[in-house]
């Protein structure tokens, strides 16, 4: 009777595994920072955990997503922190960021941007749109630029919320 029960448990336990493994696989994805655009916050070579599923249903301001450049070519994945969300009107003037007019005032502290680029004028997002910017604000490529601009819904790949490796920076992203 006891050896049943331990092959019921060892076949339990396969399934589950299994099961977990598919679950990931759908549900979860890792990618390896690839630039210092989003520094302090992730570094280059922080592998991190991608929910692939919540962002299908929201996204919010302050959120890291992974998302695919706009052009066919650049199927590199890109980590930035959301700004602006779909309606709202979003311009850079001296040094701050203006939402919908007012004043964005960030739970973290960021440096002052000095290059506004496109965001000089008012931007406006259109439905599934977003307003991105690296948290490493004088040295990333962004939403500012033309060559990245706003992000398309059907870009974004998921919502990043766990630092993965290396060791000494394991912890929820963000």
């Amino acid at each position: 009777m006891q050896q049943r029960n331990r092959n019921v448990f060892i076949i339990e336990a396969v399934i589950a595994l299994f099961l977990a493994l598919i679950a990931a696989f759908l549900f979860c994805g890792s990618y390896t920072v690839l630039d210092s655009s989003m520094s302090p916050t992730l570094e280059v070579g922080d592998r991190v955990l991608v929910n692939k599923v919540s962002y299908r249903f929201s996204i919010h301001r302050g959120d890291l997503i992974a998302y695919v450049g706009s052009s066919a070519s650049d199927s590199t994945i890109h980590i930035k922190r959301v700004i602006g969300l779909p309606g709202e009107t979003i311009q850079i003037r001296d040094g701050l960021i203006l939402i919908n007019g007012e004043t964005y005032n960030e739970k973290e502290e960021f440096p002052a941007i000095s290059k506004a680029g496109l965001a000089e004028n008012t931007i406006t997002l259109g439905s599934g749109e977003y307003f991105v910017l690296g948290d490493n604000r004088n040295n990333s490529e962004d939403s500012r630029f033309a060559n990245v601009g706003n992000i398309q819904s059907s870009q974004i790949r998921g919502k990043v919320w766990f630092v993965a490796a290396p060791a000494d920076r394991i912890g929820f992203a963000g």
